[in-house]
């Protein structure tokens, strides 16, 4: 380093800054939410079939003095998505950080059985959503000069869809592939990164799998337990901030070590 460059000051204050958060209203979402938000962020609270949920969450940041914007729309559908950031940004003022977390299995199903319309579903509600949010954020968050990009991605990317989640897993290693182009093409302005979790106590696992699943998704995690919600949330709040700098193209692994060899 010369003495004529310095490092970015290293905090995770995030006062002044506005951050979209898709599928915001339930589990990791809802966590990222509260996380970005107790750290000063205004929230951009995306939801789309959970508005009860979305309110009640608004209604709960109010009362910590947080400031959060409504936001429903059909991720999937382009002038929907570009309604979402526009009205973020209008009553904003500005857009810093974007966290695509939007998504989810639509139906177990090996490869043959996988209907097409369940596999086109799915890369829309994982990938096409987070594509074009993506797309009409860069503008602002470049504006910025220190615009943050996060996906969530899952640990599908590493197992290969077990259990007939083959069509998700296609989706979120796109979206991983996706994370890689963006840090290439955004930086310096923006840094995109994502994370992996485990297996989340969530809804969507209570869903998606059955009690004797998570049972032996814990068993398999040398930290002897499933992952929460607030563990990725932080992770999020970390890459999202200036304590994360110089971190660009990275995936952080949630997982307890469930891969580890």
């Amino acid at each position: 380093m010369t003495s004529a460059q310095t490092a970015p000051e290293q905090h995770l204050d995030l006062s002044g800054k506005a951050a979209f958060i898709s599928g915001a209203a339930v589990g990791i979402g809802r966590a990222t939410a509260l996380a970005l938000g107790k750290a000063g962020a205004i929230i951009g609270l995306h939801y789309y079939s959970s508005a009860a949920a979305a309110l009640s969450l608004q209604e709960e940041l109010a009362t910590q003095h947080i400031k959060s914007i409504l936001l429903p729309a059909d991720l999937t559908q382009e002038a929907e998505a570009n309604a979402a950031i526009d009205k973020l940004v209008a009553e904003a003022g500005r857009l810093d950080i974007v966290v695509n977390n939007s998504g989810g299995l639509v139906k177990r199903a090996k490869i043959e059985d996988c209907l097409l319309e369940n596999w086109q579903k799915s890369l829309d509600i994982n990938l096409t959503s987070a594509f074009l949010v993506t797309k009409r954020a860069i503008p602002h968050l470049r504006a910025t000069g220190n615009g943050s990009i996060v996906n969530i991605l899952s640990l599908s990317v590493q197992t290969g869809g077990a259990n007939g989640g083959g069509a998700y897993a296609a989706a979120k290693g796109g979206l991983m592939v996706f994370t890689h182009t963006l840090a290439k093409e955004l930086a310096p302005q923006i840094r995109t990164n994502s994370v992996m979790p485990g297996t989340v106590e969530t809804q969507h696992h209570e869903i998606h799998s059955t009690p004797e699943m998570m049972e032996n998704y814990r068993k398999q995690t040398p930290l002897g337990r499933n992952t929460y919600a607030e563990e990725v949330a932080s992770s999020v709040l970390f890459l999202s901030s200036n304590m994360a700098s110089h971190i660009n193209g990275a995936l952080i692994d949630i997982s307890g070590g469930r891969f580890l060899r």
